[in-house]
């Protein structure tokens, strides 16, 4: 009996008829790669469906007497509140992290990081949290708040809303020279940036803490010029190289994927939204598009926005994405489902050394 081969796809639960799996694999095994693009692409709609949802923008004074400066998506200056600590930090990234409505702020001249919390449209000041060396960059996760410092890295436990004082794990960093850039958090481990050349890991126990030694990630490309920007999702993480012009993929402590900047040089910070990954380019004043899926990092768009001047930081979030650069301009962009990038409004009224920008929004 001849047999018609049947193809059934269900937009619900995407399976093919049992006549045609064999086929179907094989199908699946040479097309991988559009196969991941389509599920990233399907699954895209869920990040911008919160777009602008009682978004608010925010950054640093950096100043010696550092402050929080909060921003609507009209790019209006709102609130102005005292960290109660000192500014100065320079050549980093992710000096502000947000977790919920909870904000963390280096202050890298009192040696100390400031924890905010939302309440409506304004932010109020929490509590300080000391540091054992001069923070440069924060980020939240695995039920901690994890400040990486010039020479060391440091977690401090999550109780609901409030963040321990006192650290529940210490780690020295790889080479502690005082170049040290970003930190992010991956499954079971930090990742973090010196710009000596250096990308590393540094394990995290069972609850959370920082435990063990940093250790070198492997096969970073050779001469790596300033290794910079990070940003994480699931295992992945996407570094910057930022003087040798190189975008990286590191996965379970290993760089996997090595792509160039094309015309644009030295990106430095980078965000995600959806399966497109944004770099912020300095000396080109530019934003670069990417595509990312699997092991692949494909440049979309060299310039996806042009910028005032050179940008010192960039986010995403809630179908938005803001970029600060030195020449004292906040630039607030709307997000679309094809990743284009369109401005909503440029305020001219931060510092030129602000340091690091999030976006807080509605998630419900």
């Amino acid at each position: 009996m001849k047999l018609r081969k049947v193809e059934q796809f269900s937009a619900g639960r995407g399976f093919f008829h049992s006549l045609a799996q064999e086929t179907s694999r094989r199908r699946l095994k040479k097309f991988g790669i559009f196969s991941a693009l389509v599920a990233l692409l399907v699954a895209a709609p869920a990040v911008y469906a919160d777009t602008d949802q009682n978004a608010l923008v925010i950054t640093a004074s950096n100043a010696t007497a550092n402050q929080l400066l909060v921003f609507n998506t009209a790019g209006q200056l709102i609130q102005t509140v005292s960290t109660q600590g000192k500014g100065g930090v320079s050549g980093n990234a992710g000096g502000i992290e947000t977790n919920g409505d909870l904000v963390a702020v280096v202050n890298y001249g009192s040696q100390d990081v400031s924890i905010f919390e939302r309440h409506d449209n304004s932010f109020q000041m929490k509590q300080m949290v000391p540091t054992v060396s001069n923070p440069v960059s924060v980020a939240f996760g695995a039920g901690h708040l994890y400040i990486l410092g010039t020479t060391k890295v440091e977690s401090h436990r999550l109780y609901g809303s409030d963040v321990s004082s006192n650290p529940d794990g210490v780690a020295a960093l790889y080479v502690a020279d005082g170049s040290a850039a970003q930190v992010g958090v991956l499954p079971g481990q930090l990742i973090i940036t010196e710009k000596s050349a250096v990308i590393e890991t540094v394990g995290l126990l069972s609850d959370g803490s920082v435990s063990g030694i940093a250790t070198l990630a492997q096969n970073i490309p050779a001469n790596p010029m300033a290794p910079f920007g990070l940003v994480t999702r699931g295992n992945d993480a996407y570094v910057t190289i930022a003087h040798s012009n190189e975008i990286t993929l590191v996965r379970d402590g290993k760089v996997l994927t090595v792509t160039g900047s094309g015309t644009q040089n030295a990106p430095c910070w980078l965000a995600l939204m959806g399966p497109f990954l944004f770099s912020s380019n300095s000396p080109s004043m530019s934003v670069s598009r990417y595509a990312v899926y699997g092991q692949k990092i494909v440049q979309d768009a060299a310039v996806a926005a042009s910028l005032n001047g050179d940008p010192t930081d960039i986010a995403s979030g809630g179908g938005l994405a803001a970029v600060i650069d030195s020449g004292g301009h906040l630039s607030i962009f709307r997000v679309d489902e094809d990743g284009n990038l369109t401005l909503l409004q440029t305020a001219s009224t931060i510092p030129a050394a602000a340091n690091g920008v999030a976006i807080v929004w509605d998630k419900d």
